[in-house]
């Protein structure tokens, strides 16, 4: 018999504006502190991940982007509005969780990405 691959369900989200942070709690008593920046940069929507791996978009410049608001998509996921206008990535909860999770190896490989481009955090 399969073990149980059911996704973590979010318990609890909150904006820190101040911060530019999103933090959710999961109901696997998991807890990810999601900076606005990473979020944006890493947003699921086609304009920065492509239609495949080959196309995915290196986005400068977000270094001091925040979060305006979230918007609820389904009972499955959130839509982020950034202060930078950007706002056609869905979030699911899968997603985010992933995020939470791999966020140090998911970092540190953008980072490469800027730097292999002759990118910059700031534009």
């Amino acid at each position: 018999m399969a073990a149980d691959r059911r996704t973590p369900w979010p318990k609890e989200i909150r904006v820190h504006r101040g911060e530019k942070r999103l933090e959710i709690d999961f109901d696997d008593g998991a807890t990810f502190s999601l900076p606005a920046e990473l979020l944006r940069v890493e947003s699921p929507s086609a304009e920065v991940q492509g239609h495949s791996a080959a196309q995915k978009v290196t986005v400068a410049g977000k270094r001091h982007v925040g979060i305006v608001s979230l918007e609820p998509v389904g009972n499955y996921a959130v839509r982020i509005l950034f202060d930078d206008g950007h706002d056609t990535g869905i979030y699911s909860w899968s997603y985010l969780y992933e995020l939470g999770r791999d966020q140090a190896e998911i970092w540190a490989a953008y980072l490469r990405a800027l730097e292999e481009k002759g990118l910059s955090r700031d534009g």
